[in-house]
C-alpha cells in the first residue's frame, strides 16, 4: 500500500499596508518564502499580483494559481480551498488587512486547516492594529479589538458609549474600526459622546509616509483641528 503525501504548509504571508518599502516592512525571510510558493489564498486578485510582483517571485506571476477567500465565500466553499495542501503544496495565505486571520476571513480557512491537521505557520509583518496598539501609549496588557463599529449613527453613538463604559470598568483598550469613508463621522460623533477625560487615539495609514498617531484626551481633540480621515485606513483606540 502506498503511502499517504505528506500534507503542505498553510503560509499566513502578511503584506505591506500600502505602497510602504517591502524591505522596511517584511523580514527578508518573510519574502524569501513568498517568492518560491506559486499557490495563494488571497481576498483580491488585483491587489495580491502587484503585491507578489513588488516581492519579484520566482514563477511570473501570470502562472501563480490565486484563490479567493474573501467575505463573499460561503463556509461550503472552504474545504477547496485546502485542496493544493492536502495533495502536499505548501500554499500562501494574503489578506488586505495587513496580517492575515485578524479581522480577516482567513481566521476561518486557519481553523479549518488546524481540523484537518494542515501545518499552519505565521510570518512576522506589520498589523495595523497592534502598531497602532504599541503607539498609542495605552493599555497593552488588557485590551480588545471589536471589529467594525454599527454604521448607524444612532446605533453607532449607543455603541461607543458602551465600549467607553466596558473600558472604564476593565481598565482596558477598546480597538476599532470603520469604513474607511465614514472615519470622519465616527470621530466626530466620539468627540460628541465620549467623556472628556476618557483618552483617544487615532492612527491613520500606519507604517506608510503619511502615517499619523494622535494619542490625546478627549478634552484635548476637541482643542485641535481635526486630521483628514476620509476614506485613509484609521485604527480608532479607546481608553478610559
Amino acid at each position: 500500500m502506498a503511502a499517504a503525501s505528506a500534507k503542505g504548509t498553510l503560509y499566513l504571508i502578511p503584506v505591506t499596508l500600502g505602497d510602504d518599502i517591502i524591505t522596511k516592512a517584511l523580514p527578508p525571510d518573510v519574502v524569501g518564502i513568498a517568492q518560491n510558493l506559486d499557490t495563494f489564498i488571497v481576498e483580491n486578485e488585483k491587489t495580491a499580483r502587484r503585491f507578489l510582483s513588488a516581492i519579484k517571485i520566482a514563477k511570473p506571476v501570470r502562472e501563480i494559481n490565486l484563490l479567493v477567500l474573501n467575505e463573499h465565500t460561503t463556509e461550503k466553499e472552504l474545504p477547496a480551498l485546502l485542496a493544493p495542501l492536502l495533495q502536499g503544496k505548501n500554499v500562501g495565505l494574503m489578506s488586505e488587512a495587513g496580517c492575515p486571520g485578524i479581522a480577516d476571513p482567513g481566521a476561518q480557512l486557519a481553523a479549518l486547516a488546524h481540523r484537518q491537521d494542515i501545518r499552519v505557520t505565521p510570518l512576522v509583518g506589520p498589523s495595523s492594529i497592534l502598531l497602532s496598539l504599541m503607539a498609542s501609549g495605552f493599555n497593552g496588557q488588557r485590551f480588545t479589538f471589536l471589529g467594525y463599529i454599527p454604521s448607524d449613527k444612532g446605533a453607532r453613538v449607543l455603541k461607543l458609549k458602551e465600549i467607553e463604559k466596558n473600558s472604564q470598568r476593565l481598565n482596558e483598550t477598546q480597538i476599532f474600526i470603520e469604513t474607511p469613508y465614514r472615519n470622519q463621522h465616527l470621530l466626530e460623533d466620539i468627540l460628541a459622546n465620549c467623556n472628556p477625560a476618557t483618552k483617544l487615539c487615532v492612527a491613520r495609514n500606519v507604517s506608510l509616509q503619511t502615517e499619523l498617531i494622535i494619542s490625546k484626551s478627549i478634552a484635548a481633540w476637541k482643542q485641535l483641528e481635526l486630521p483628514d480621515l476620509h476614506k485613509q485606513p484609521t485604527v480608532f483606540l479607546l481608553l478610559a
